[in-house]
């Protein structure tokens, strides 16, 4: 079993579900069976309580599940259907924890962050894996790196990278701000970020830069020296007309034989001809259609998600 873990640094909001799902979207194209997993660090047990406006939507799955909005880009990208156990939260992790604990399973033991919730987080990540049996399995860790709340995701990741040696992945999403004075693409966020990894044990495979811009060359190479990567592992997000379009900006930037090659799979050629077209008709679309939507929860753009994007496919 592969695994591709995708983290985020420097601020929240970057897209790391929209890469996710797009990586996702790449490797499918080359004929490999994909699988994804949300981690969310908050204590709720699901989203289904939460704000939308706080939030974002509450994507509802077909077994009634109540999670995150990436579910809605998971299923959407990966065209299938995930389940509720496919969403981790510290939440359901310290519920699994206690309920061992209230049993005996622990047989006396003082229960801990580590060993017992870490070995929780990496049993219940392979459980999910071993049944769904992808070739490759993506866990997106929500939140940022040097959270308090993600540290115990981002040890067990740690171990399971040390566990599975050429087995795990660790894709690092930054945020390389381009400043509108210079136009010069600044790179000190991003070191800051993967240092914050690297202090959680964490060597970066890749680094996903999300920018404005594609990424420099010279960008790219100061990113390579200061993050210890090399620099084809450095690669460009930058802003596209619409989300649909992500898969084929990365994939053109070399994510997907990138991830192959370091997880030592079979090169294979991408088919997304039809992915291109389903872009090509987006934007170009010849008719407009004025919709107007109301609800409850209109302060965020992010609480109708799933509403605007079946708009969209239709």
């Amino acid at each position: 079993m592969k695994y591709v873990f995708i983290t985020g640094g420097v601020l929240s909001g970057l897209g790391k579900g929209i890469v996710a799902a797009s990586l996702g979207r790449i490797l499918i194209s080359r004929g490999y069976k994909v699988s994804a997993i949300k981690i969310d660090p908050y204590l709720n047990q699901d989203a289904g309580t939460m704000n939308p406006v706080e939030h974002g939507e509450v994507f509802v799955l077909d077994d009634g599940g109540e999670v995150d909005m990436d579910f809605g880009h998971y299923e959407r990208f990966l065209g299938g259907s995930l389940s509720s156990d496919h969403n981790i939260t510290t939440g359901k992790v310290f519920q699994k924890v206690l309920d061992k604990e209230r049993k005996g399973d622990y047989l006396g033991q003082t229960v801990q962050i580590v060993p017992h919730v870490i070995n929780e987080i990496k049993a219940t990540i392979r459980e999910i894996a071993k049944r769904e049996d992808p070739d490759i399995q993506l866990v997106e860790i929500g939140g940022t790196v040097g959270d308090i709340e993600a540290m115990s995701f981002l040890e067990a990741t740690r171990q399971m990278k040390a566990e599975e040696p050429g087995n795990v992945l660790v894709a690092h999403l930054t945020l390389v701000p381009q400043l509108s004075v210079v136009g010069e693409q600044k790179s000190k966020p991003t070191q800051h970020s993967v240092r914050f990894l690297r202090d959680a044990g964490i060597a970066p495979d890749l680094i996903i830069g999300r920018s404005t811009h594609y990424l420099t060359d010279k960008i790219k190479r100061k990113i390579a020296l200061f993050c210890n990567v090399k620099e084809d592992a450095v690669i460009s997000n930058p802003d596209a007309s619409t989300i649909y379009a992500v898969p084929l900006i990365l994939d053109k930037e070399g994510l997907g034989d990138l991830v192959l090659r370091r997880l030592r799979l079979r090169k294979k050629r991408a088919r997304l001809g039809e992915w291109k077209r389903l872009v090509k008709r987006i934007k170009n679309a010849k008719k407009h259609v004025t919709i107007a939507l109301t609800g409850k929860y209109m302060k965020l753009h992010d609480s109708y998600v799933s509403v605007e994007e079946s708009l969209v496919h239709a």
